[in-house]
């Protein structure tokens, strides 16, 4: 079939809203310079974090020489990759541990790099991949159409989802999660299957609950025997904080108290009353609404919701289902770090160690979520027209 390539161009927009992200981050952490914790105060991270974006600038240039189709070749290789930096978390020596988890690689130059963030973009190509293969090759939709890929998406899914819990890391898990059941939901697997899955899910999810609320202390006992003892700490901080305030809550209590200390239009530039440690990382969105309230709070929360509408725009403006499908395995990993990110600092959802994408200091994190748009502003640059269409821009 005759198609054609339009000319390369970036999407200016998606580009926009990336830099502002970057500036409101580096601004930010330039005003946390002497609010940090000791051992740590002073140091410039803003700075560092500008270095990571100007080589994650530089990652996606590179990201933009190839056609985006050319990455399903690599689907595989950077699947099996991703899957053996993880696996060698537990046996190969350059493994670090810290505050009990496994999760990162100790490289000479004492920087460390996490295999988790790698995974996240990895899988989505991977998946996206399958998932166009299967659907080039099954012309005919049925229930072994279904179950045959929903295998093919569990199969992919479950290894480096059991290898990042097993850190142990829920966050990273659940956005590992996120990717797979987005790309389920645009897989092409019929709803009535989709629906099943989603009853067999709430349904575990009711007997958890209903069996913790029911026998907590025997529940409790049981979760802290186990690597996962942090979950139920983090819980229990959720569901009555104040019960908790000077051990696991102390952190809730206090973000709650930074970003409703700042009201609707902030304190100020580098006004900081409420003391949270790492301010600089997890929890970066209450440095920015103690500083400019419920307004500039407001202001990043659109950045967002602009980054993820234009992505999914460009997602259905493919016509290459591998790019679509891309599109959306990103989409997944984005929004839900975001939703959790910001929903644990308001107190609707427990704390994990998730960053937030593009705002908090983070070297790996922030070249893997410059990495991710650079596959997103291929997909743009290289949309394919079929011969005679009329083009929309």
């Amino acid at each position: 079939m005759d198609y054609r390539k339009n000319e390369m161009k970036v999407d200016t927009f998606l580009v926009t809203v990336i830099f502002a992200l970057i500036a409101i981050s580096s601004f930010t952490l330039y005003t946390l310079i002497d609010h940090l914790p000791a051992n740590i105060r002073g140091q410039n991270f803003h700075i560092r974090q500008g270095i990571w974006f100007t080589l994650g600038a530089i990652g996606i240039a590179m990201i933009m020489i190839l056609d985006f189709d050319r990455y399903r070749k690599l689907a595989w290789p950077l699947y099996i990759l991703g899957v053996g930096m993880l696996a060698g978390l537990f046996v190969l020596p350059w493994g670090f541990e810290a505050n009990g988890a496994t999760r990162w690689y100790l490289l000479p130059t004492n920087q460390t790099i996490q295999p988790s963030e790698f995974m996240k973009v990895f899988l989505a190509i991977t998946l996206a991949h399958v998932i166009a293969r299967h659907n080039e090759k099954w012309q005919t939709k049925n229930l072994t159409y279904d179950l045959v890929l929903l295998g093919k998406i569990v199969g992919l899914t479950l290894p480096p989802l059991v290898l990042i819990a097993i850190q142990p890391d829920v966050g990273s898990s659940l956005v590992i999660l996120s990717i797979a059941a987005f790309l389920i939901l645009v897989s092409g697997i019929r709803w009535r299957v989709i629906l099943v899955i989603m009853a067999i899910a709430a349904g575990i999810a009711t007997v958890i609950t209903v069996l913790y609320l029911t026998f907590t202390a025997q529940v409790t006992t049981f979760i802290e025997s186990t690597p996962f003892r942090h979950i139920i700490y983090r819980v229990q901080a959720w569901q009555d904080p104040h019960l908790y305030e000077d051990g696991s809550a102390m952190q809730v209590i206090k973000s709650m108290q930074s970003i409703g200390s700042g009201q609707l239009f902030g304190k100020g530039i580098g006004v900081y009353d409420v003391y949270i440690p790492e301010r600089h990382t997890d929890m970066i969105f209450t440095a920015i609404a103690e500083q400019f309230g419920f307004i500039g709070s407001s202001v990043v929360i659109v950045l967002y919701f602009l980054m993820i509408y234009r992505i999914i725009q460009i997602a259905l403006e493919c016509k290459d289902p591998f790019g679509t499908y891309l599109c959306v395995g990103i989409v997944g990993m984005f929004a839900y770090q975001i939703f959790q990110n910001i929903g644990m600092s308001i107190q609707l959802l427990p704390l994990t160690g998730l960053p937030l994408p593009f705002l908090s200091y983070g070297g790996t994190s922030l070249l893997i979520y410059m990495a991710a748009i650079g596959l997103i502003l291929n997909v743009h640059s290289r949309k394919r027209s079929f011969m005679f269409e009329t083009e929309d821009n």
